[in-house]
């Protein structure tokens, strides 16, 4: 079982059961989704907890909420977290975020969704689920966010760039508005292949900026060591 584990500095994420593996997608989304001293943080298809279990450690005064709608994903992530410094402020949920209810607004919300839409099916049920969606998907985790929110607080998300622009009109339609785009490069010489968004219920000038994982092949970035400096061991 060992194999399944990855160890960061502060606590270890073990993947058995999961479908998705640790990625970048979602590390770069934990290290780079910001809110001014949240209170309550919400992950919303927490796979393996890693994304709460960072935000966790970034934010100490937070409790933190999961939803996984895979239930061996969602024992597993509630193992790690039970596992970890955290322990006290980690809850997971096995539900679907349209069925998931909670009595208190979240300060920050972030997603790393499924985003194969209208795509060939994969023939592994678990792998489906956690990679395929649907446009109404997205609609359903726009509207479910929005109510969610609280006043003042974010919604980060990471996706394809076509798939975040659907989002993002989606979120316009129910008054989100959009506060921050990050677009992810491989390097300099390739066009964007995500977008992490920053949304909320307030209307700001929108901060545009480009970030890039590699200087050459196999070298990361000054800006991605540093950004995850404080999670992985190898940095």
């Amino acid at each position: 079982m060992r194999k399944n584990i990855f160890k960061f500095k502060q606590f270890e994420v073990d993947q058995s059961g999961c479908a998705m593996k640790i990625n970048t997608d979602g590390v770069l989304l934990a290290a780079l989704a910001q809110s001014e001293s949240p209170k309550r943080i919400l992950d919303i298809g927490t796979g393996t907890g890693v994304l709460a279990l960072m935000l966790a450690q970034r934010f100490a005064d937070a409790k933190v909420e999961a939803v996984e709608i895979d239930q061996d994903a969602a024992g597993t992530a509630s193992n790690n977290f039970m596992h970890s410094p955290f322990k006290e402020r980690m809850t997971a949920h096995c539900t679907a975020i349209e069925d998931y209810l909670s009595p208190e607004k979240f300060d920050l919300i972030v997603s790393n969704p499924p985003y194969f839409v209208n795509d060939f099916k994969n023939a592994n049920f678990k792998k489906e689920v956690a990679r395929h969606a649907s446009f109404q998907f997205f609609k359903d985790l726009v509207a479910k966010t929005a109510f969610l929110l609280s006043e003042k607080g974010k919604f980060w998300f990471i996706l394809p760039p076509k798939q975040a622009d659907f989002v993002i009109n989606e979120s316009v339609e129910i008054g989100l508005f959009v506060n921050q785009i990050v677009s992810i490069h491989s390097d300099q010489s390739k066009p964007e292949i995500r977008k992490i968004v920053c949304l909320g219920k307030e209307s700001s000038l929108v901060h545009h900026s480009d970030f890039y994982i590699y200087e050459v092949q196999n070298q990361y970035t000054t800006a991605y060591q540093a950004l995850l400096s404080d999670f992985f061991l190898i940095f």
